[in-house]
């Protein structure tokens, strides 16, 4: 195949095409996917293998790279045969981010300098850019955790619209075909803990969107009309800051919108009004909620925490259900473990296992029906840090860390590293990547690589 140029420019290797919506194994609509699962079907197009290293076997299963202006750490996602992402173009240099596990990432001082937030849309054949589209401008809104982007909240879409939210800066409805601002709305800047920035995704289910907006001074929950961007009904939380983008669960007794929480973890119906709610959580809330088999997980694990619960919920709670001190299950909650939920990345059930990825690389795997311990505390080589949520495809649960290497793990009861894909040392891996159309789709802080076998 041919080589990536030693500038990394973009190889454009197919025609570009129309998009369509197409089935389901093509359409990654939100962060971590369908379910927010970050799961993808089987597909021999996906490669457990790649790497941008100098000779043999060099530039391996790397069809195309797109450097990407600005900064941004949401998700890249794809309906069809176009990919869409967030970024943030500051006028003047802001601080770097650094790679690793560390205290003193706050920033108090909000950045002098002028601000574009932008919407990209690229043909996943080629990566080539589509459209960009500049939704709003201005001064820096806040200070922000140096870890953070001014474009962490992954957009989502039905393949018609593209709903970008930028936490503090606004809501935008985008036309996904030509870029065109369908509305927008507008958000006063709320301040979070520490200065760290928001970074909760939207939901969008049956012509709504839902946003969390949690922090020191208000914190909301906020029913968008998809359509017109009007307010359908809002809830004030009694919560302070979060990170947890919201979950829309489809079980087999209602739908329910689940808010994880470092006060209380709350699930509401479709019009707002509190079903359950349950504490013990960690002091930092970051994961995002997922449901597998009728099963609802919500964790909450602070690196430094004493908490790092993780619990397997059933449908049809109602009330309080918080655990009693000594309690493991109750009639809402089938299981739970008070000490292994993961930091930054989301957990991952794959195959009837649970596997849990902490910030200082350790694997842990459980039942995911019942949480009995399957293997414990498994160290990938060096740990570094991990922020990305791990992704799951082909029988390999894989890893990518801030340091541009992606450790792959063979699926099942036992645990066995089968190799490291390494890009170059310049990369930095903070954005869970999407996976649709036989492409892994993978942001790094230098662009976007797409990842797939030789056609």
């Amino acid at each position: 195949m041919n080589r990536l140029a030693p500038s990394l420019l973009l190889v454009a290797m197919f025609a570009p095409g129309a998009a369509a919506a197409e089935p389901s194994a093509s359409n990654w609509p939100q962060f971590r996917g369908p379910g927010c699962r970050g799961i993808a079907p089987d597909d021999p197009r996906l490669p457990d293998r790649w790497t941008l290293t100098e000779g043999e076997p060099g530039y391996e299963n790397i069809r195309w790279f797109k450097p990407l202006p600005g900064r941004g750490w949401s998700s890249p996602i794809v309906w069809g045969n176009r990919a869409w992402l967030t970024t943030a173009v500051a006028a003047d240099e802001l601080d770097a981010p650094r790679r690793g596990l560390y205290f003193g990432g706050n920033r108090t001082e909000t950045p002098d300098t002028h601000m574009r937030w932008l919407v990209l849309c690229l043909d996943t054949t080629t990566g080539e850019i589509v459209w960009e589209q500049e939704v709003a401008t201005g001064k820096a809104p806040e200070a922000i955790h140096l870890k953070n982007s001014y474009a962490s909240e992954t957009p989502v879409t039905d393949g018609k619209h593209v709903w970008a939210c930028f936490g503090n800066v606004g809501l935008f409805c985008l036309d996904a075909a030509t870029g065109e601002t369908v509305w927008k709305r507008d958000f006063e800047p709320r301040v979070t803990r520490f200065g760290w920035g928001p970074a909760a995704s939207p939901a969008l289910h049956d012509g709504r969107l839902y946003v969390v907006r949690d922090s020191e001074e208000t914190s909301t929950l906020t029913a968008f009309d998809s359509a017109t961007g009007e307010t359908v009904w809002e809830v004030e939380r009694d919560e302070k800051s979060n990170w947890s983008s919201p979950f829309v669960w489809q079980n087999r007794l209602r739908t329910e919108i689940i808010t994880p929480g470092s006060g209380l973890s709350r699930a509401y119906d479709l019009e707002g009004k509190l079903l359950y709610e349950f504490g013990g959580a960690s002091t930092i809330t970051i994961a995002t909620p997922y449901a597998v088999d009728d099963l609802l997980y919500v964790s909450s694990g602070y690196v430094i925490g004493r908490q790092k619960p993780l619990w397997a919920i059933r449908p049809g709670a109602a009330g309080d259900i918080t655990l009693g001190a000594d309690e493991t299950s109750n009639d809402a909650v089938a299981w739970s473990r008070p000490d292994i939920a993961p930091y930054n990345p989301t957990s991952l059930v794959y195959e009837g296992l649970l596997y849990v990825l902490t910030d200082r690389g350790i694997v842990s795997c459980f039942d995911a029906m019942t949480g009995a311990e399957v293997y414990d505390r498994q160290r990938l080589p060096e740990g570094r840090a991990f922020t990305a949520s791990p992704w799951a495809v082909n029988d390999r649960i894989f890893c990518g860390n801030e340091y541009g290497e992606t450790f792959v793990v063979r699926a099942g009861r036992e645990f066995e590293i089968l190799h490291v894909n390494r890009l170059t040392e310049d990369d930095m891996i903070m954005a869970s990547p999407a996976i649709a159309g036989g492409r892994l789709l993978l942001r790094t802080s230098r662009g976007l690589f797409c990842i797939a076998r030789p056609e």
